[in-house]
């Protein structure tokens, strides 16, 4: 059993402490006088102090907590009214301008229960947030590529019970506390930093090869219906492992990662993708599902579970109907090869080739430093509230990158072909 692995010792506060360490100094990387601010689930009270600790030791000058919890979130749905729920007031505002100003570093420790708002009115919540983000969407893209920021994750009970349900609530939560250390590197004997040092070296080294081959646009198949082709903006590139801001400072945006990625040219997509494994979105689930394109645009999908909720999520905004990234991981990867589906996209999406509806990254973009947020839009980044990544990869999935009308394996046997 998973749980074995360190003989308990991953329970223990040194072993906390050493993945804290880890998300203040490579997730984040906070720098001296840098302010922080952490966004978690308040019955993760006891690893946030921890994390808190390794934030002011990395340099921080302030560490602010935005506590969150999934059951008075669901309660907010039920009784607050849609005007109330849409509304963003002055004080939180206020709060958006600041961090444009002091550009903190930003750190999101997920631990909710996938199916933690199973029930919620999800056209109340839909409009909810789509009328808050034509807010707070100026404040978002003010600060494109100019923060260090960070997602990972910690158990709770909850969660680990979706993911192990015939194991006792205690066994479950340390199985998947030794789950996730294990997907991010930390392990009782190691440096986790060093290791994280040598993983980032062995993802630039897979998209320099992408790089250097600049192609037109991928073909995707796999037996179970996926049959697309997406074409690559000409000024792109490939990314992968830890990004850097515009000021320079080198961070990983996603604890753990396995992947490289680009985004795709916004209107030129075409076929259909079909999901292989379930996707956690607002804490429900959408299983069993395809979504065919037509000139980029999702035109037809369907789900065996979660049709409601896939409607909702593809008429976000105009742009949640297109693609914003692919992203490229093996079959045979150190995430898949657990065996565990997590029921969360931090991970899931890492043990397998994904493609996200909504916002493209800037920063993608060849000499995006020099360019505006318009800029890489008009090139072909695609523009939505949403970035919602799903499940793509399959043990036969094979891709192929074409330029100037020559192939050139990428995929074979949902792994690596070079």
């Amino acid at each position: 059993k998973l749980y074995i692995a360190y003989g308990g010792d991953f329970m223990t506060k040194t072993m906390q402490k050493k993945y804290a360490r880890l998300i203040a100094r490579v997730g984040a990387n906070i720098k001296k006088g840098q302010p922080v601010r952490i966004y978690c689930e308040a019955d993760q009270h006891e690893f946030i102090t921890i994390l808190v600790n390794e934030c002011y030791k990395a340099g921080a000058s302030r560490v602010e907590v935005d506590w969150g919890f999934q059951a008075v979130t669901k309660l907010n749905y039920k009784y607050r009214s849609l005007k109330s729920l849409s509304e963003v007031p002055a004080w939180q505002e206020e709060r958006l301008k600041l961090m444009v100003e002091e550009v903190p570093c930003r750190i999101y420790i997920e631990s909710e229960d996938p199916d933690g708002l199973a029930g919620v009115d999800r056209e109340k919540m839909q409009k909810s947030q789509m009328a808050r983000y034509k807010i707070t969407k100026k404040y978002s893209d003010a600060l494109e590529n100019k923060d260090q920021w960070c997602i990972a994750a910690v158990p709770s009970y909850a969660w680990a019970k979706k993911v192990f349900p015939n194991e006792t609530k205690t066994k479950a939560y340390n199985m998947l506390w030794d789950a996730i250390l294990k997907t991010v590197y930390v392990s009782k004997d190691n440096d986790p930093i060093e290791e994280w040092q040598n993983h980032n070296a062995h993802l630039k080294r897979t998209t320099a090869y992408l790089k250097e081959k600049k192609f037109d646009y991928l073909e995707y198949k796999s037996s179970n219906g996926t049959d697309f082709k997406a074409s690559l903006i000409p000024e792109s590139h490939w990314c992968g492992g830890g990004e850097n801001t515009l000021s320079g400072n080198f961070f990983n945006p996603n604890l753990p990662t396995e992947e490289v990625f680009i985004s795709p040219k916004k209107g030129f997509a075409e076929g259909k993708l079909v999901s292989t494994k379930p996707l956690s979105y607002q804490g429900q689930i959408i299983n069993n599902f395809y979504i065919t394109f037509k000139d980029g645009k999702a035109v037809e999908w369907k789900a065996e579970e979660g049709q409601d909720l896939l409607d909702k999520m593809l008429s976000m905004d105009e742009g949640a109907k297109y693609l914003g990234e692919l992203a490229l991981i093996p079959y045979n990867s150190p995430i898949a090869n657990t065996g565990i589906l997590f029921y969360n996209t931090l991970f899931d999406e890492n043990a397998s080739c994904h493609v996200a509806l909504g916002r493209g990254f800037c920063d993608t973009i060849d000499g995006f430093e020099d360019k505006s947020l318009e800029e890489c839009q008009a090139l072909g980044v695609n523009d939505s509230m949403i970035h919602v990544d799903f499940m793509i990869g399959a043990p036969d999935l094979e891709i192929t990158g074409y330029k100037d009308g020559k192939a050139y394996p990428i995929f074979k046997n949902g792994n690596w072909a070079f």
